[in-house]
């Protein structure tokens, strides 16, 4: 058990390194690199402070959201409310700040779907394959209020409200040949997070996972220790691994979400009005922000297959029913920690089927 907890942990602790580090190329052309994401306004005579983390690069429409959500609170609250935004792991790893989230010390959080299922196992129910895997899976999902309140309450045990998601695109296989068959990605070594449902879905598929750090990356690709990605196009062209890998199938199997969470015993001090108005703020932000990652990916495909000259492919029909059905090993080995009869009715509710 313990050497479980220590894997998550170890996952969740790479996950946020490796966000962090993902638009490294950006970082590099200014010595700080949240210098454009300032205010235009003197935050010091505000109200009420809400100090919220994330752990990656506001270039990603997800993790800018954050921003949209401080200026919308502090012209909304006519200044009483600055949410103060934190994002490339500046208060910490993603375990320390849930932490710090549930005793009052942070009081918010834009939290990695994988890393809030340290404290809410429910919540991970998002990371399963083909199940919240497109966007408009996720939308269909989001807008039943009743699965979706439940998935978002978590954390409530804990003293954490959940508010909303956003994302940072679907996931498939960025690699250095074409992978247009499941024969074809049998020889591939892919770089995959260190994460539990990730490593599981490798197996069960049988494929090649090789965990490692994301720094690691562009020296293993260049030296063939690892053959291609599992990760999002936004990502991989925006970090420049299309500058080698110059292809990539789609899968959609998972996407990355971020979910805004919120410290309970802080936000109900707050008057209702100001309640309202933030969690109404947030809602508001993360739904254009979910519209704006699918641009953001749309426009990453295009300019990776115009300029980059990356084509991007499509496995066949058989392929990618062996892979769901395998995907069913997947959820069978998390129905319990996330709740066997909630699972069950949201997969039948997406359609996936088990």
């Amino acid at each position: 058990m313990r050497f479980k907890k220590g894997l998550v942990l170890l996952a969740i602790f790479m996950i946020c390194f490796s966000m962090v580090m993902a638009p490294a190329a950006f970082a590099k052309k200014k010595k700080n690199p949240l210098a454009a994401w300032k205010p235009k306004f003197d935050p010091s005579g505000a109200k009420y402070v809400m100090k919220v983390s994330n752990v990656s690069h506001p270039v990603l429409v997800g993790v800018g959201v954050g921003y949209k959500i401080r200026d919308a609170l502090w012209k909304k609250t006519k200044g009483q409310v600055y949410f103060d935004y934190y994002p490339l792991c500046l208060l910490g790893g993603e375990v320390e700040v849930l932490n710090q989230l549930v005793t009052g010390a942070v009081q918010g959080m834009a939290c990695s779907s994988v890393a809030v299922t340290n404290m809410a196992p429910r919540m991970g129910i998002v990371n399963l394959p083909f199940l919240v895997d497109t966007f408009d899976n996720l939308d269909k999902f989001i807008a039943n209020k009743k699965l979706y309140q439940h998935f978002l309450d978590g954390m409530l045990s804990k003293g954490v409200y959940g508010i909303d998601v956003v994302g940072y695109g679907t996931y498939g296989w960025a690699t250095i040949n074409p992978v247009k068959t499941l024969a074809d990605a049998k020889k591939v070594k892919f770089r995959v997070a260190e994460a539990a449902v990730n490593r599981l879905n490798y197996k069960v598929w049988g494929l090649n996972a090789v965990v490692m750090p994301w720094p690691d990356v562009p020296v293993a690709l260049k030296q063939h220790v690892i053959t291609g990605l599992d990760h999002t196009a936004t990502v991989c062209y925006i970090t420049k691994k299309f500058e080698v890998c110059k292809n990539y199938t789609q899968l959609d199997y998972a996407q990355g979400l971020f979910i805004y969470l919120i410290n309970k015993k802080w936000l109900d001090s707050l008057p209702k009005n100001l309640q309202k108005i933030i969690v109404d703020t947030i809602k508001e932000e993360c739904a254009k922000g979910r519209k704006g990652v699918i641009k953001q990916q749309e426009d990453s495909i295009k300019a990776a297959k115009t300029k980059a000259g990356v084509k991007f492919w499509k496995l066949p029909e058989k392929d990618m029913a062996w892979l769901k059905k395998r995907a069913i090993l997947v959820h069978k080995k998390y129905a319990k920690e996330i709740g066997p009869d909630y699972l069950k009715e949201v997969q039948d509710y997406l359609g996936f089927k088990h």
